[in-house]
């Protein structure tokens, strides 16, 4: 191993671990997101490049299974079309590729998620935007400037770093930890339940 490998490894342990801090909105988001789902409401997901697998990972999660055999819950990758993608970055371009979706498909009571690291891209700022105005409950999985986007997240989870692979790091942990709540209140398991105020 080398010098570098070791500080990256020493890193990441540092940024887990004052992750834990987050354990809170962690709990007030898995009940945003039961509470959503409980009502027939849906869970849109997006993000650009390893945010993207993020987002698709968290989709993934929800419609098939965390660790327990329940029912599927709808949730939808915005990043897994291509046709559309290509379609809205031709003739609308790339800024609006989440937004435009968002604009088609979210509705009050939905759940909008958004995985970024630095916060600035601008189809997500704007993929946010669309989603308040739509009326769903906007989450932003950011890093510790949430740039632009954080002004349009109602829950977030910023991870205490501003180093690309530590945040998509902890955003997989967190993005875990969500899917073990919902995937136990959708099981019928007892799940302890936060407040669900922002």
């Amino acid at each position: 191993m080398t010098d570098e490998q070791a500080h990256q490894l020493d890193e990441h342990s540092e940024v887990v671990v004052a992750a834990r801090a987050l354990l809170p909105m962690v709990g007030t988001l898995t009940a945003r997101i039961c509470d959503a789902l409980g009502a027939g409401g849906r869970v849109y997901t997006f993000g650009n490049g390893g945010s993207a697998a993020d987002a698709q990972h968290l989709a993934a999660e929800l419609i098939g299974r965390y660790r327990r055999d329940r029912r599927p819950l709808p949730a939808v990758a915005l990043t897994v079309d291509p046709s559309v993608m290509t379609c809205i970055a031709n003739d609308y371009g790339f800024d609006a590729v989440f937004s435009r979706q968002i604009e088609a498909l979210a509705r009050p009571g939905d759940v909008v998620i958004a995985f970024t690291t630095t916060g600035r891209s601008r189809n997500v700022v704007d993929g946010l935007r669309a989603a308040r105005t739509a009326g769903a409950t906007t989450v932003l999985f950011g890093g510790s400037d949430p740039g632009p986007a954080g002004d349009h997240g109602d829950v977030t989870l910023l991870v205490p770093s501003t180093v690309t692979a530590r945040v998509q790091e902890v955003h997989l942990l967190l993005l875990h930890l969500v899917s073990e709540g919902v995937d136990a209140w959708a099981a019928g398991d007892s799940v302890e339940r936060r407040s669900t105020s922002a």
